[in-house]
């Protein structure tokens, strides 16, 4: 079974997003912000990390860059997942090393169409 790490600071969307995966035959963890998705990820990688944007303690992106110099020995796919739609936000999270991007709020067709596309659905 695949696995996610839903990485947002509202409960509701991790709960909604946890709903979703589980449905598309998903293990899943949850995060509130960056650096305890960090702690979670060191411990145990999953294939696939939901990321939003604007989290208190470690944002999104801050989260993204530091994954990206970590040592794990598999990176996880990145799907940011947030409000935050321009297109100067869009690149840098490419840019930082995401693998795909979602807008808020999204559906089960357009989540399991981003987990396909980076090859984890």
């Amino acid at each position: 079974m695949k696995t996610c790490l839903v990485v947002d600071d509202s409960k509701v969307i991790r709960k909604v997003a946890r709903h979703i995966l589980e449905t598309l035959d998903f293990a899943v963890d949850e995060a509130g912000d960056g650096q305890e998705a960090l702690t979670r990820c060191r411990a145990a990688p999953p294939d696939v990390i939901l990321l939003d944007w604007n989290m208190p303690v470690m944002s999104g992106i801050e989260f993204l860059r530091i994954l990206g110099e970590s040592d794990l020995p598999q990176r996880p796919k990145v799907v940011f997942c947030t409000t935050e739609n321009g297109l100067g936000h869009i690149r840098a999270a490419i840019d930082a090393g995401a693998d795909e991007y979602v807008m808020k709020p999204f559906d089960r067709e357009t989540l399991a169409n981003k987990l396909q596309i980076v090859g984890v659905a």
